[in-house]
């Protein structure tokens, strides 16, 4: 839900003006598309926990998502550049908080994998 505030938050309007139309439209649409993703697996894990838990088709799920947290986590340290948030203490507490949530997303997938 976090992705609604993005176009306000980073200024969107201004930001992306500058872009070709194509660049800027599919800014806009892997947004959504990310943010739909994302919102249907808490779904997905909210209601079919059991089937995700306890099927092999939920493990294999389990195992994807796992996957696709961890590489999340990595980006966070070696994609986006430090000085996005580093010396910066709001984007700094927003840094720590989402790695230490990545990680126990992609630990949680994977406990659930392997158990």
């Amino acid at each position: 839900m976090v992705h609604i505030i993005f176009p306000k938050y980073f200024n969107w309007k201004v930001d992306l003006q500058p872009l070709q139309l194509i660049n800027r439209s599919m800014l806009k649409v892997h947004t959504f598309f990310i943010a739909l993703t994302v919102f249907l697996m808490g779904i997905l894990c909210f209601t079919s926990s059991e089937a995700l838990l306890h099927s092999e088709l939920g493990k294999r799920i389990c195992f994807g998502l796992g996957i696709f947290w961890l590489i999340r986590l990595f980006f966070q340290f070696f994609v986006y550049p430090k000085e996005l948030w580093k010396g910066k203490k709001f984007e700094l507490t927003m840094h720590i908080l989402a790695s230490i949530f990545w990680t126990y997303l992609a630990f949680s997938f994977f406990w659930a994998t392997f158990s």
